[in-house]
């Protein structure tokens, strides 16, 4: 029998409801993000029909095609490495930028922001395991470049994002997020102005179980939703 994208959501919304009763958040909401790279219209199209809203894109080029092709049946996530001169192209598309990692890109994304008359909401991307293949801050970086970007009006940060390493066993990254659980803990203790610690975007399909036990309140999930992707 053929395993459709109904079946996976309602499989990854019974693995959400398990975690957050062993983790005695029962009741709060966990927001998927469908990781769209590479699938096409038709099965996003499907996946929208089913509820789900959010659709994160890791390029810039391929968010602004589907953007055009579907339109506002859905809210548009920036979850990979956005480059500095491809903020133009996404500012008025998007709901979330995820990867926010540096001065260049909030400076950008402010001015962009600023012409449209909007605000944007962004996470900062943290790279809690100090990966050399990933992009984001140093734990310790993070205070110090909040603190810095506090000036940019149209720019507000909602909350932080991490991508923890991939492994086979998912209980031995569990310290990634707890590690950013604690981070945000700190951020929020500060009150900082246009500083919210609303998202906790952590846990992809291996790992989103125990990133919600962790207190993941977004997860990006492309293979668990999709199938295994065609590149």
């Amino acid at each position: 029998m053929k395993i459709t994208i109904k079946d996976n959501l309602l499989d990854i919304e019974k693995n959400i409801d398990n975690a957050l009763k062993r983790s005695g958040r029962e009741g709060d909401t966990v927001h998927i993000i469908a990781v769209t790279k590479t699938v096409g219209v038709d099965k996003i199209n499907e996946a929208l029909e089913l509820g789900l809203i959010n659709i994160g894109e890791n390029r810039t080029q391929e968010l602004v095609e589907k953007y055009y092709i579907i339109g506002n049946k859905a809210k548009y996530h920036m979850i990979g490495h956005l480059q500095t001169n491809k903020v133009r192209a996404i500012i008025d598309k998007i709901a979330l930028v995820h990867s926010l990692d540096r001065l260049s890109l909030a400076k950008e994304l402010n001015k962009r922001a600023k012409k449209h008359g909007i605000i944007v909401d962004t996470l900062i991307q943290v790279n809690v395991a100090e990966e050399e293949s990933k992009f984001g801050l140093k734990i310790e970086e993070v205070i110090p470049f909040l603190e810095k970007i506090l000036k940019y009006d149209n720019l507000r940060v909602k909350g932080l994002m991490t991508i923890a390493p991939f492994v086979e066993d998912s209980e031995e990254v569990r310290w990634v997020f707890r590690e950013l659980r604690r981070l945000s803990e700190v951020i929020k203790d500060k009150n900082y102005a246009n500083v919210e610690m609303k998202f906790l975007s952590m846990g992809m399909t291996n790992d989103y179980e125990i990133a919600i036990e962790e207190g993941s309140n977004m997860i990006r999930v492309g293979t668990g939703l999709f199938g295994q992707r065609k590149y």
